[in-house]
């Protein structure tokens, strides 16, 4: 029986894949420093023999040296998100400092690693949909928004540093807008979490800008598997994988799919907010989708849950909160 570590066992991805390890016989670490995730979603196994929970910081080097050494393999999720009201500093050197440790002992013990990038490193490249090839466009540097997509393309940078200069074994996923039960229910977790808020409270939907920029949105049992199949498969180490869901939507559209959801037949509450009411200059990225063939063809990866399903399930889960 294989032992994994994941970082950031209480968020959203790490709860949910907690879950399939554990359904899947392998025991786990979780760590996690409650920053962003939940304790609540660790509840269902508290009493699970197989899985013991840490709480400590993944900047802490000593604490996660020992905590690699103790397992076969890392899913490493620990992040800080895009600072789209706050300061890029925390984002910054969570997402480097705490990866460089990863890495460091990842190699040092030669234990695989899954390193979880995002779709934002893409940027502002206007050729759709991305590959793992497509090339990366990042905004100013006086922009902060930027700061989450390049820490996590420096992170990439850095694994391909250890891979070279240790045969560090490690896999790069690149996650396209996660959605589904133990997401974070304000705006780190996506405007999904908030429409459905505002949906069930009977308040308008909040949309930045005019609602017309699109993502694609990939329910969290696809994200899981996804991860699972790079964690299994030694031909998934040394590359990047995009994982996500081929479906484009407008954030406009998305809210009033929401909002049928909860209020069907009505006509949707909507408040446009000007990018101008964040801090500092923000920059969105119009369309997001991913090319998936990579990931199909080599890994067998399938995407089985679109938003009609998706969604409902996540309203009733979200429910509970209000």
């Amino acid at each position: 029986m294989q032992k994994i570590l994941i970082t950031g066992v209480a968020g959203f991805v790490g709860s949910n894949l907690l879950q399939k390890l554990l359904n899947s016989n392998y025991q786990v670490i979780g760590l996690d420093n409650l920053s962003q995730g939940n304790i609540r979603n660790l509840e269902p196994h508290k009493s699970n023999s197989s899985f013991e929970f840490v709480e400590g910081d993944i900047r802490d080097a000593s604490l996660i040296d020992e905590l690699v050494q103790k397992v076969d393999a890392v899913v490493h999720l620990a992040a800080f998100k895009i600072p789209r009201y706050g300061n890029a500093m925390d984002t910054l050197k969570i997402n480097t400092h705490g990866t460089k440790n990863i890495f460091e002992s990842g190699s040092k013990y030669k234990r695989k690693v899954v390193f979880t990038s995002t779709s934002d490193v893409y940027g502002k490249n206007p050729n759709l949909p991305f590959s793992e090839e497509s090339d990366l466009f990042i905004g100013q540097t006086s922009i902060k928004r930027w700061s989450y997509a390049v820490s996590k393309l420096y992170d990439e940078h850095l694994a391909y540093s250890y891979m070279e200069e240790f045969n560090a074994p490690i896999a790069i996923i690149r996650y396209f807008g996660g959605y589904g039960p133990n997401q974070n229910l304000t705006w780190w977790g996506g405007p999904q979490s908030v429409f459905i808020e505002k949906a069930i409270k009977n308040e308008p939907l909040t949309i930045h800008g005019d609602g017309s920029q699109t993502r694609s949105f990939t329910f969290v049992e696809d994200m899981v598997e996804g991860t699972f199949l790079v964690l299994e498969s030694d031909k998934a180490n040394g590359e990047v994988w995009n994982i996500g869901n081929e479906r484009e939507i407008t954030i406009k559209e998305l809210g009033e799919m929401i909002w049928n959801f909860v209020h069907p037949g009505t006509e949707p509450k909507v408040e446009l907010i000007s990018y101008r009411s964040f801090s500092g200059h923000y920059e969105d990225v119009m369309r997001r989708v991913p090319d998936l063939t990579k990931s199909k063809e080599r890994l067998g990866y399938r995407v089985t849950t679109q938003l009609e399903e998706g969604l409902p399930q996540t309203v009733r889960w979200q429910r509970q909160f209000y």
